[in-house]
């Protein structure tokens, strides 16, 4: 039988990942489903003999477009439609992880042998099962339903524009660090108990309805463990911009609350190797509050770069990540206590290796207070060009030989360079008809980055893709570069507030920037990539999103590099 220790550590190992999980979530927009007879034309003839025909060769050429270009159409709408599911089994997944930790919590674990001996005490091993599993399939009804109440609630659109709203991200951090606090132990959130008492008196009636009301009660009075981490699954559901997204976070958090359930039913011999109750269930609540609260600055500091606050640079974002995890660390060992945390008479090993693992992460962090790139975190940090004091950057200009050549410099000063910092000293262009301009003065193909500050993916491109000596050859020498923020709140000069065909007016950067995404390229995700020839403004190669494979990307770029060439 595995020891409690060994379990303890298993289980604060799963809450770590749920962090990391959780803000890896990006979707991508669907392409629409039409027919492009751009190329095609069409003459009229006039005067034609009657039993004049339209050439063999002709006629096959036309179908051979029609046909290609239906057939092009298709494999993107596939492809569109795979990265979507792909995200939602990324978003079940981290829900799962998150029912998973909720097991584990001081409102749930120590319910499992009571709710399992009441079914099976007095009744058959297949009755047992039945009814638990009953029990179960509630549980994952009540909650699924109220992953559909925020879609309904806000809507396909809002959903799609939260993660990139300043506002609610504000609220998001506000809200995570509520939720922090209370798994620190500062207080506990709770429903009334009016709720709790009529639901509990109603579970009494026995039958279908009276299973129903118990799960109904199990959500209710757990719900001061279960509702920072349904919390926090919501809201990063709700700005993947997927619009299932809610629900089906929500049934990956019930579908890991049910299992158990049914399973100790079936088996409830199993029941006496689970760990009995005590102070380890609110170690398992603290971990996750320190987490939350890490997690919490990411939101804030999607605000700060969606309004040029300028205050919550990398440094300042890392330095409270390693004092948070230090602290983590230290509670591990024991070195800190909080007011419900019993004595702790002695480090098991799996939390020793676990403290040991939380303090190294915060000590590898510490060079990335002097510029380290810190890649395998890099999309949860502010970007790079934040940096105040950066000693990595300037070697991509040819301090260790990664990069070949100097940039080339552009003419005159970019348009929107004082609120944007170039990434990587790339000579980058913020604005669209500027970077065509400067890239048919220069005869040089367009690179388009839609872009946005809440953009996790776009971080992480920049920081692990961009800097490969290829790829930034490339994008310095070889392309104009243009990036376009769809996020940012900065007002529009009145000569450039734009008005659409429907009559909407844009009157911020980020506005007018995703209204061209959406109306000229049929997407809506970042990053997402565009090679364009300047003189026609015509797709080179088929745009892209975020790909972390180095070869992938030199692929796409020396493609379009090469048709503009032809």
């Amino acid at each position: 039988m595995i020891s409690s220790g060994v379990k303890t550590g298993m289980k604060m190992l799963v809450l770590g990942i749920l962090l990391f999980v959780c803000a890896g979530q990006h979707v991508y927009g669907q392409t629409t489903d039409t027919v492009s007879t751009e190329g095609i034309e069409f003459t009229e003839i006039t005067d034609a003999p009657a039993d004049t025909v339209v050439p063999p060769k002709v006629e096959a050429k036309v179908e051979s477009v029609v046909k290609d270009s239906l057939t092009n159409n298709k494999k993107e709408i596939a492809i569109d439609q795979q990265e979507v599911t792909q995200s939602l089994w990324g978003i079940f997944i981290t829900g799962f992880v998150g029912g998973l930790a909720a097991l584990l919590m001081p409102c749930i674990f120590p319910m499992l042998p009571l709710t399992v001996s009441f079914f099976t005490k007095g009744s058959e091993k297949g009755k047992a099962f039945s009814r638990a599993a009953l029990y179960g399939f509630f549980i994952i009804l009540i909650y699924v339903v109220l992953g559909l109440l925020v879609t309904v609630l806000f809507g396909a659109d809002a959903l799609n524009s939260l993660s990139t709203n300043g506002v609610f991200n504000f609220l998001f951090f506000l809200l995570l660090v509520v939720f922090a606090t209370s798994f620190l132990g500062a207080f506990e959130i709770t429903l009334p108990s009016s709720w709790v008492n009529k639901m509990d008196a109603n579970s009494d009636k026995g039958g279908i309805a009276g299973l129903f009301f118990m799960a109904g009660t199990l959500a209710l009075v757990s719900f001061s463990c279960t509702g920072p981490i349904i919390g926090t699954l919501l809201v990063q559901a709700a700005t993947s911009g997927a619009l299932l997204g809610p629900a089906i976070g929500m049934f990956g958090f019930s579908f890991a609350l049910a299992i158990p359930f049914a399973l100790f039913a079936l088996f409830p011999s199993a029941l006496n190797a689970l760990p009995k109750s005590g102070g380890w269930l609110n170690s398992v609540k603290v971990v996750l509050g320190f987490l939350e609260l890490a997690f919490a600055l990411k939101f804030l500091s999607n605000v700060d770069l969606a309004y040029h606050w300028e205050w919550f640079d990398r440094e300042i974002f890392l330095v409270l990540w390693i004092i948070i995890f230090a602290l983590m660390g230290l509670y591990l060992l024991g070195k800190l206590r909080f007011a419900h945390d019993s004595d702790l008479k002695f480090i098991s090993v799996p939390r020793l290796m676990l403290a040991i693992i939380v303090l190294s992460f915060s000590v590898y962090m510490v060079p990335g207070l002097w510029g380290a790139p810190l890649k395998s975190v890099s999309a949860f940090l502010p970007p790079q060009e934040t940096q105040d004091f950066d000693l990595y950057t300037p070697t991509l200009l040819g301090g260790n030989g990664n990069a070949a050549m100097p940039l080339q410099q552009s003419s005159g000063p970019h348009k929107y360079a004082d609120i944007f910092h170039a990434p990587l000293k790339l000579d980058v262009f913020f604005d669209y008809a500027e970077g065509m301009a400067y890239a048919r003065k220069v005869n040089k193909p367009v690179m388009i980055d839609f872009t946005g500050h809440a953009c996790v993916n776009c971080r992480k491109m920049e920081a692990n893709v961009w800097p490969d000596k290829g790829v930034y050859k490339l994008l310095s020498q070889d392309y104009v570069l243009i990036q376009l923020y769809v996020d940012d709140k900065t007002e529009l000069a009145p000569a450039d507030i734009v008005t659409t065909p429907k009559g909407k007016v844009l009157r911020t950067i980020g506005k007018k920037w995703s209204d061209l995404q959406a109306s000229k390229f049929q997407a809506n995700s970042q990053p997402f990539y565009v090679i364009l020839d300047p003189k026609t403004e015509t797709m080179l190669v088929k745009p892209q999103g975020a790909d972390y494979e180095v070869s992938n990307y030199l692929t796409f770029l020396n493609s379009g590099l090469a048709a503009y060439n032809k």
